[in-house]
């Protein structure tokens, strides 16, 4: 399947592996750059430059195919060294960058010099217009059915991703609630060139997280996530355990008066001993609604092989059928 976004990226299926948080090592972007997508290393999952030009060094040891790197860019009192990190892709010769967060537009000259191609993740059309403004080559349209941060407008994607299309000139890819070839289908009908899978390829084979973390993205159902942090404006959707629920009842109990200080117990340094260690209590992580459509673990072959090959079936038969008749 060719779209917009396979020769931007040159790869072979429009499907892009979300940057995650403890997931997006270099074994699970090589995984997914192997069977025909985009593999994403997650930029700041690393502690330094350093250890990410390590990691994109061992990702090409894996792969000879295409991926990419995510870099989130957040407001924090102690900044991550954003130009270290930018200086590690660049010289790790990555070409493809998937941004996030605040306004990348300070690091896209130096990321366009060396010839990299950037999609930036927005929550809603706004901001992708200003993606489009700025100078990014493509968007990942983000609806509130995401694990993550879905922004504050609650907008899904059956609105969000045409209301895109209407506006948008550069290419875009759906991301929140993809997880099979219907999706696919789906995303392309309304104005997409592809996908971003984020929940869905952490029930994959390859991917290098805790056996337990699999097992409860298998075992949820699309009732099973939360938002998180709303009274912070950050929200986070989030799948449901103790630490979620007695998050959420310091929201009710202090209501407006609540701050980030009230609820760190659940959210800070949480990812390691949920990711690496399966402590499924130990607080809350990111997972999307698209859990209810996730019922196996295969490898990522397996399941890009199955979206291609069903999406054909989908197009060729279901949708010309209905024509035909």
């Amino acid at each position: 399947m060719k779209t917009r976004i396979t020769e931007l990226f040159g790869i072979e299926h429009p499907i892009i592996q979300g940057g995650m948080h403890f997931v997006g090592f270099a074994e699970m972007a090589a995984a997914v750059s192997n069977a025909g997508g985009l593999g994403i290393i997650t930029g700041l999952t690393q502690r330094t430059p350093d250890d990410l030009a390590k990691e994109i060094a061992r990702c090409r040891e894996m792969t000879d195919k295409p991926f990419g790197v995510n870099l989130t860019f957040l407001p924090s009192v102690n900044q991550p060294d954003y130009p270290g990190y930018v200086k590690a892709i660049v010289d790790g010769g990555v070409k493809a960058v998937e941004t996030a967060g605040n306004n990348p537009a300070k690091w896209l000259p130096g990321l366009k010099e060396a010839g990299i191609k950037v999609i930036h993740k927005c929550t809603s059309v706004r901001h992708s217009l200003k993606a489009e403004a700025i100078g990014c080559d493509a968007v990942s349209v983000d609806g509130f059915e995401c694990g993550g941060h879905p922004g504050e407008d609650d907008v899904p994607n059956f609105i969000l991703l045409p209301r895109a299309a209407e506006e948008l000139k550069i290419p875009f890819v759906a991301s929140g609630g993809m997880a099979d070839a219907r999706s696919l289908v789906a995303a392309l009908a309304m104005g997409a060139e592809g996908m971003n899978m984020g929940t869905r390829f952490i029930a994959t084979r390859e991917a290098p997280v805790h056996e337990n973390v699999k097992l409860a993205i298998v075992a949820a159902s699309e009732l099973d996530t939360r938002l998180v942090m709303r009274p912070l404006r950050n929200t986070e959707r989030v799948l449901t355990n103790a630490a979620v629920e007695r998050l959420l009842e310091k929201e009710k109990a202090l209501g407006p008066n609540i701050k980030f200080e009230d609820i760190i117990e659940e959210v800070a340094g949480v990812y390691p001993r949920i990711m690496m260690d399966g402590e499924m209590e130990a607080g809350a992580w990111s997972c999307g609604m698209v859990a209810g459509l996730i019922h196996d673990i295969p490898t990522c072959k397996e399941l890009i092989d199955g979206i291609m090959s069903e999406a054909e079936r989908i197009i060729r038969g279901r949708l010309e059928g209905f024509l035909a008749a």
